[in-house]
This record gives C-alpha cells, structure tokens and sequence, in this order.
C-alpha cells in the first residue's frame, strides 16, 4: 500500500501534467514533501512532457457499429455506439485509465452497510442544452431502465434498487440486499445521466449529455462527429477540438485506414497482422490484457441446444489452443467456459481446464440423441476471424462425429439479427471488472442480454441464487466460494462456450500521445481515448 507522501506526490504530478498547477507550484510542494530539488526537477520535466496539448480533430476507427444503432444508452449493444456514448455522456461513477473507481458525475458515495448507498451529486455541471444537472436528473435516468416493461440492457443491473430518492443534493440508493460492488455497477456506459424537461421527462434520443463533446452528426453505423463542449465540467479531459468516430467493421479496411492516416487509432488489430503493423514507422501498437472474452453462446430455449449433453459434447469438441494459437496468434489465453477473466478478483482458478476430448464428446453426444447437421452463425463483425475460428471448431468437431454447418452472416445488422436471436453464433463480450457485473449483465435471469437463454432450469436458478448471495456476502472468502461455484455452474450446465481470452490490440498513430497507463476495462482506454488522449 502506497504511503500518504507517495499519494501525494502522484496526485501533484497528475496536476501538473493536466495543467490545474504551475511548475512553480509543483516545485513548491514537492520541496515541502521533503524530496530533493534535483529529484523534484526531474519529475516536474517528466510531468511536463506529458502535459497534453489542446486542439486537433481526432478520428477513430471501430470494429462494430449497426445500421440500428441508435443514441437511447439502454439500447448500446457494441463499442460503435458505446464510444459514441461516451463522447457525450457521463455516468455516475468510472473506471479510470489506472483501472480504479473514481466518481465521475457523483462527486462521491459512501454506504454503512453496502445496502443504502449515497451519491452525492457533482455541482456547476451543466448539460449541453444549458440545463444544471440536478438530482432529478440522476433519478429520472437511472429509473428509464427499471420496472417490468424496461428492455434496457441495464435491467438487470437496476433490478436490485429497490428505491432512489434524493436528499439535497444527495441521491440516495435503497438495494434489496448489501452490495459492495454497486458503485462499480454505476458506471456502466448504460446509466449515462441525460437531462429532464420542465414536465420531468427524458428524451433518451436526444444526444444531449454532459460529456466533453457535443453530437454534431450522427449516421447509424457509419459515423458520428462530435466537438468540443465549451462549458465541460471535466478538468484535464476532452483535449481534442473535434472527435470523429467511424465504424470499420472490416479488420482489412480498418487497418488500411490508419496505414493511410485516415484514422488515427483503431481497436481490435488482427492478431495475425499485428506485427506486420507494428513495423509501420507512424504506428504504435498498444496491447492490455483485460477481460475481453471470444465466444460461442448457444441458446438453452432453443432445440437443439436444450440438450445439456449436446452443448457439452460441443464444448468437448473444441481445441481451444488451437483457438489462440490460430486466431489470436498467442496474444490472448485458453477461456474455461465461464466469462470470468485471470484478472478478475474471484477466477475460480482450482476448476479443471475444459480441453478437447474426442471420447467424451462422443459420449455426450450419443446421449443427446441428436444427429445430422448442426448450425453455427458467424461474421467477422464478431471478432476478427470469427468465421475461421467457427471452421476449426467445425474440423474439431468432425473429428468427434460431430456434423457443423457454419453459416457466414453479413456484417450489417449482425448484432441486430444474429446475436442474441440465432441458436448458436460467434459473438464476444469485453468483460466487467467484477463478477456481479459480468453476471448480472449477461446471464442473470431478467438480463436482456442473457446470450445464452440460462434460465428456468435448477441450474439457472442456482446460478441466480448464488449471484444474489455473493452480492451480499461481506466475507471475502466465502465470497469466493459462491463465484467458483456459479462459474462452474455456467461451465458445466449452461450455453456458456468460452474458448478464448483476447488481448485488446490497438494500432494508435505516433501523432497520439496519452498518459503512461491505459484502462484495460474495456478497449482503446475504457472507450475513453478521444476524453483521455491528445495530439502529441
């Protein structure tokens, strides 16, 4: 644990490197700290150098984006939209580029018993409309994804808030039982704070937020340009003068592009291209390891996949090194069937490594009964080599006895016709930081993007009874126990195929400059890179 000098000293240098002090100032207060003139000299050039520039037009490439993409945050479903999201809203809490929990529109939250939480609301921020954000604000938009009729993708998320009310300037959260990670689940990109109207109505298409960028234009799936908020409320973000984000599903075209200099960032480089790009002389190439997960989701409400022994003679039949060798080209590790990465807190890490068995998979498959052709829906839209990723599963397969059809699905309205709809497809998830948030965005029971349909079984219900529990559970190994339990319970008897974790690759121009560290909750800095980065 850090000493209070160290903090102290990190948050001076942080200051002067976002420019809220002089040098001067810095020189004075790390003298005063006790560190040496020639010592504190070096730092402040260190910081110094750091120091972003303002100005410029900064242009990113995305791997997704739909034709129905739309700017209500509680239908966001790919980093497209998300990062667009981002541009012009705020959340009440985030993850930042160190990958800690800072308040964001809530200045700060504290609970006594992780049932009642406080947030106590940011003032003087103001929405690009001119209206004051006020707690009317932060109710009215967390309450758009509650109640039976929501289809947020949030719903789950909300589901434990039992009641909001606010007190001054204060919000407070009463939740059906303790919950220690809450605030964590406050910054999903979901529960942006949009502004009310004189009758207490949101307009969720609206575009308006309190972000550091104003929407100019948005094309769905194409395109959306944003510039800079004159009155932004966020000191040391949003460097840039104007922000382009154009969807590039195509990982051939994506790359070209910031080859060409048409962009200058991209996510999601392919694996098997990374180092050809990386000896481009205007080209860095960034790479995190996070939580970013590959998968396979079948669907246990739809035949055949209702079939226990059939979706584990599937999971049986996949060389999952096969899987990162191939399509991730080493950068990336074996995924166990259940989405929680190496570098959450609670990796069940004692739960046998699934690998590929040609005698079990039979088995399994003898025992469901099933025969002739099953179906795997793939794009590239999914993750760079998806459809490859979806072969070799087929050639695996083949090998058990197993008959795999992949169908090739357009890229276009992949994520609106194929996910979540088609019995078993390719798709992937970036992770949470914790495990009640990957859990309850993605397989709890009310959850709207429950990929795999785990519901309405005694497994589900087990699964959905131990979420619950952990959620409440203060002991922290007891705690463990219950998320080793549910991810076995994922692994063994869900739809849950997860063969691979990813590395976030990121091509970023030399024109780009950032801090020394880079968010690896979700791909290009937490999705915040035209926030957090500047022109070099």
């Amino acid at each position: 644990m850090r000493s209070r000098k160290d903090l102290y000293i990190q948050q001076q240098k942080q200051k002067l490197t976002a420019g809220t002090i002089s040098r001067r100032s810095f020189m004075q207060s790390m003298v005063a700290a006790g560190v040496v003139i020639p010592t504190a000299l070096s730092w402040a050039s260190e910081a110094m150098a750091a120091t972003p520039n303002k100005g410029g037009k900064f242009i990113q490439g995305i791997a997704a984006g739909s034709t129905t993409d739309v700017l209500d945050p509680a239908t966001y479903e790919n980093n497209f939209i998300g990062s667009i999201g981002y541009l012009f809203g705020n959340t009440l809490t985030e993850v930042n580029n160190r990958n800690e929990l800072v308040g964001e529109l809530a200045e700060s939250f504290e609970s006594d018993d992780a049932q009642t939480w406080r947030f106590n609301i940011r003032q003087g921020v103001e929405f690009h409309n001119g209206k004051t954000l006020t707690t009317e604000d932060v109710i009215a938009s967390i309450n758009m994804h509650r109640g039976e009729d929501s289809t947020s993708a949030a719903k789950g998320i909300v589901a434990p808030i039992q009641d909001i009310q606010a007190d001054g300037n204060t919000v407070v959260f009463t939740l059906d039982a303790p919950n220690a990670d809450f605030p964590y689940m406050m910054s999903d990109y979901h529960l942006q704070i949009l502004p009310v109207d004189s009758t207490g109505a949101l307009d969720p298409q609206s575009g308006i937020g309190t972000g550091s960028y104003v929407i100019e234009t948005y094309e769905p799936g194409v395109r959306a340009v944003g510039n800079k908020f004159a009155n932004s409320w966020k000191e040391g973000a949003g460097h840039f003068d104007q922000v382009e984000i154009l969807a590039l599903v195509d990982p051939t075209a994506r790359q070209n592009a910031l080859l060409a200099g048409d962009v200058h960032a991209i996510d999601r480089v392919d694996p098997k291209t990374v180092a050809l790009l990386g000896r481009a002389p205007n080209i860095n190439i960034e790479e995190v390891t996070g939580t970013l997960h590959y998968v396979f989701p079948m669907r246990g409400d739809a035949a055949p996949f209702d079939n226990n022994d059939l979706r584990l003679a599937l999971k049986y039949a996949i060389k999952r090194q096969e899987l990162v060798d191939k399509i991730l080209h080493g950068h990336g590790a074996l995924g166990n069937d259940h989405p929680i990465s190496t570098a959450n807190r609670f990796h069940a890490s004692d739960l046998p490594q699934r690998e590929f068995d040609a005698d079990k998979a039979r088995h399994h498959y003898e025992k469901s009964g099933h025969s002739g052709p099953i179906q795997l829906s793939a794009s590239d839209a999914a993750f760079a080599g998806a459809v490859d990723a979806a072969q070799l599963i087929s050639a695996s397969a083949a090998e058990c006895g197993i008959d795999i059809e992949v169908v090739r699905e357009p890229s276009d309205g992949y994520w609106s016709n194929v996910w979540n709809k088609k019995p078993w497809c390719a798709s992937y998830w970036s992770g949470r930081p914790t495990e009640d948030w990957m859990f309850t965005s993605g397989y709890v029971q009310e959850s709207e993007w429950n990929d795999t349909a785990f519901r309405d079984t005694p497994s589900a219900d087990r699964f959905n009874e131990i979420v619950v529990q952990a959620r409440s559970e203060l002991d922290q190994d007891k705690r463990r126990g219950m998320y080793a339990e549910a991810q076995q319970l994922l692994a063994d008897d869900s739809g849950s195929t997860v063969p691979m974790f990813a590395n976030y690759i990121m091509g970023v121009s030399k024109e780009i400059a950032h801090d020394e560290n880079i968010a690896s909750n979700w791909t290009l800095d937490g999705t915040k890179a035209a926030e957090r980065w500047w022109f070099a």
